[in-house]
């Protein structure tokens, strides 16, 4: 029985952002119902213990988002939760009473890429704000990420953007060190018991039309990490938000049956052997991290 350390569910594929980094997906709107939930839920309970509600979409946008937690919790899962942090204020107390929920990862670089109507220093307060009462009253993990560095590590521009981002952090976790002497590209920082910081270089998401083309390869999709689609559809990882390479679909087939398939086990076999099987994998720029 395969099992995975990461299982992504979307939950809905609909933002409230348009991040220059991240593309706008090209599916239907949709907010999973509490049904096909359970029914997800009931399926994967052989294959994990963790689920992470992310794909597309900002899962903190769907009106069930509690109930959700508490399905979660009652079936033995534990939840960790990408977000944008824009919405932090408005669930907050749903977020905070969650038994289920185990890490919370705030995409603190999804503020400049957009043009928002709120005042960055008021994004950033009400995202520390939450972070203090969790790390006050539950067990949460937090997680602060930076995942727009440049090749060259960061430019003039991209150090000054980021630098406003930090400086608030060092200030009110009241850090004796510059976050930049002490932070790796790659791998994230204590900042206190609980809470990390991590900065990392933007990548090219995987896209048919994307010019560069790798024939070897290799990825942890389908061995430790993969995903269902808010529609049902089962894809190898969480960078595959259209579904392209489509395994099958949950309302169809069960998850069992679906991930010991012929175009599951074809690309599993051929991560083995270095060798990408799938068109998307070929032009994936966040497989290449793998590449060592």
């Amino acid at each position: 029985m395969k099992k995975f350390k990461k299982f992504y569910i979307e939950i809905t594929n609909v933002c409230n952002l348009a991040c220059s980094f991240c593309p706008e997906t090209r599916r239907a709107s949709e907010f999973m119902k509490i049904e096909t939930f359970n029914n997800i839920l009931e399926g994967i309970k052989p294959h994990t213990e963790y689920i992470y509600f992310h794909i597309k979409g900002e899962p903190l946008l769907h009106p069930n988002i509690d109930k959700f937690l508490e399905l979660s919790y009652e079936k033995g899962f534990k939840v960790n939760i990408t977000t944008n942090g824009t919405l932090i204020n408005k669930v907050k107390d749903k977020l905070l009473k969650a038994s289920a929920l185990r890490q919370i990862n705030f995409s603190l670089h999804s503020f400049d890429g957009n043009d928002m109507n709120i005042n960055k220093e008021d994004y950033i307060k009400n995202i520390i704000e939450f972070t203090k009462e969790a790390l006050e009253s539950t067990n949460m993990l937090i997680s602060f990420r930076l995942w727009n560095l440049d090749e060259d590590n960061v430019t003039n521009l991209q150090r000054e953007i980021n630098r406003n981002i930090l400086d608030v952090i060092e200030n009110d976790f009241n850090l004796p060190y510059k976050i930049e002497e002490k932070v790796v590209p790659g791998r994230g920082i204590k900042i206190k018991d609980r809470l990390y910081l991590n900065q990392d270089h933007q990548f090219q998401w995987p896209d048919l039309k994307n010019e560069n083309e790798d024939r070897e390869g290799f990825c942890y999709g389908l061995r430790n990490q993969v995903g269902i689609l808010v529609d049902g559809t089962v894809v190898p990882c969480c960078l595959d938000g259209e579904g392209i390479v489509n395994l099958g679909n949950i309302h169809k087939n069960s998850f069992t049956q679906i991930i010991e398939g012929e175009r599951a086990n074809r690309l599993v076999n051929g991560f083995s052997k270095r060798e990408l099987v799938e068109e998307l994998c070929r032009k994936c720029g966040y497989r290449q991290r793998f590449n060592v």
